[in-house]
């Protein structure tokens, strides 16, 4: 008999994820190669579903979301302002930071989220 496995999240949801990883922006790619090296404690997720979207990148033991804005952000205030209310709400920390601010300063970036990562997570 074949179970079918069911998903917490919805198979288009994931596609799209996958779909976004191979895909990172330039200051995505620089920020996950940082990221991923794993110097600190904490594990990140690249574009990573939580609920209804998929976020940039996530610290699951410190429940915070880092997203990257472009220049196509301006044009979706709303947006950003509803889907950052909706995590706030389910208690995720949400950090934006600029493509101009990871290009020029990544190292100021990567000291803000690994301070909000300490500060937020249960084990410190």
């Amino acid at each position: 008999m074949h179970i079918e496995r069911r998903h917490r999240v919805h198979p288009r949801l994931l596609r799209s994820a996958r779909q976004l990883r191979r895909s990172l922006t330039p200051a995505e790619a620089k920020l996950w190669r940082r990221l991923r090296c794993r110097r600190s404690s904490f594990k990140f997720r690249r574009q990573h579903p939580l609920g209804p979207f998929i976020v940039d990148f996530y610290c699951p033991s410190a429940k915070i979301v880092i997203e990257i804005d472009g220049d196509s952000h301006a044009l979706q205030e709303r947006y950003d302002r509803e889907r950052t209310d909706w995590l706030n709400a389910r208690g995720y920390r949400v950090l934006r930071f600029d493509n101009r601010d990871v290009l020029q300063n990544i190292d100021g970036v990567l000291t803000q989220i690994l301070e909000a990562c300490a500060r937020a997570s249960p084990s410190t």
